[in-house]
């Protein structure tokens, strides 16, 4: 699905580390209000991947047979990745480098297990601390639970990653674009319920900086949709935990709440990612890849870069 940006050399030896491609053709070409045309152009985007999550729900429900909607959030993710693709591929010419399928097995691959991790020691603080307890339920089916995590990963990833943090670093620079996706996608989130001032506040620190971190490292997605899905498949399934204030299903586990617990410490029904332990666990592992990427020149500089060659 892409062409590799390093097969371009780069023109400022400040962006020769910095693997995230901005874009730099068609309408991200260099000229007159580049950054209007950059926000209008993730506008546009936006819009398409609402498209995808609303529409293709509805025609799976239509046209699947009765008992095979579960298949609708794997369709729904496959469709907006390939129309993100596709558009990248009209508007900026080129195929996006940020869904490149070489670095897909290992990237993914860490990013799933990454993700399990810190959920689970997540939940392992919260168990010493004494505020939850776990219970064993037995066996239950895993797919759907498990298509409402990648389609969480992937949809999100490319609407607050690919589409926002990239083309608001194209217009404004990485500084700010890292705070307006962070934030953006904290506010994103206090239309889900039981959410809080506090919970979209962990939301927009935890995913919206330390996955933007992951993206920016690698200069791809994997990771981040990676980390994205293991950790909220680990929450609803392993540990039947409330996912972003929603229920993901049928789960092995029941997590509930000790009484007495001030929502501040275990979340409350949002769940556990608006916890403090959940906080601090992806505020370290967030910092921890924002340094990493700083120091290997991932930020490079905010003007300019070959990013890959267009395809003509």
């Amino acid at each position: 699905m892409s062409s590799d940006p390093h097969d371009a050399p780069a023109t400022h030896a400040a962006d020769r580390t910095r693997l995230l491609v901005l874009g730099e053709a068609r309408i991200l070409q260099p000229g007159m209000l580049r950054w209007l045309r950059a926000v209008a152009w993730a506008v546009a985007l936006l819009a398409l991947m609402v498209v995808v999550a609303v529409a293709v729900p509805l025609l799976c429900g239509r046209l699947l047979p009765p008992g095979a909607g579960q298949l609708a959030p794997y369709a729904t993710a496959s469709m907006a990745a390939i129309l993100y693709a596709v558009a990248v591929r009209l508007g900026e010419r080129r195929w996006p480098a940020e869904l490149a399928w070489r670095a897909m097995p290992s990237q993914l691959t860490l990013g799933l297990l990454l993700g399990a991790a810190m959920f689970a020691a997540v939940m392992a603080l919260m168990v010493a601390l004494g505020v939850y307890a776990i219970r064993w339920t037995g066996p239950a089916p895993a797919w759907g639970a498990l298509g409402k995590a990648l389609q969480a990963g992937v949809v999100e990833e490319l609407m607050l990653r690919a589409i926002l943090l990239r083309l608001l670093w194209r217009a404004f620079g990485p500084w700010l674009a890292f705070a307006l996706s962070a934030a953006l996608f904290g506010l994103a989130h206090l239309g889900n319920p039981n959410a809080s001032v506090f919970a979209a506040l962990c939301i927009a620190v935890e995913a919206g900086i330390m996955l933007g971190a992951f993206y920016v490292l690698t200069g791809r997605l994997w990771v981040s949709i990676g980390v994205h899905a293991a950790w909220n498949f680990t929450q609803g399934y392993l540990f039947g935990a409330a996912v972003s204030g929603t229920d993901m299903g049928p789960a092995v586990a029941r997590s509930t709440v000790q009484a007495g617990m001030p929502d501040w410490l275990s979340g409350g029904a949002f769940g556990p990612e608006a916890s403090l332990p959940g906080l601090l666990v992806c505020t370290v592992v967030g910092a921890i890849a924002t340094w990493v990427a700083w120091r290997k020149g991932r930020f490079g500089a905010p003007g300019r870069r070959a990013d890959s060659a267009p395809v003509s």
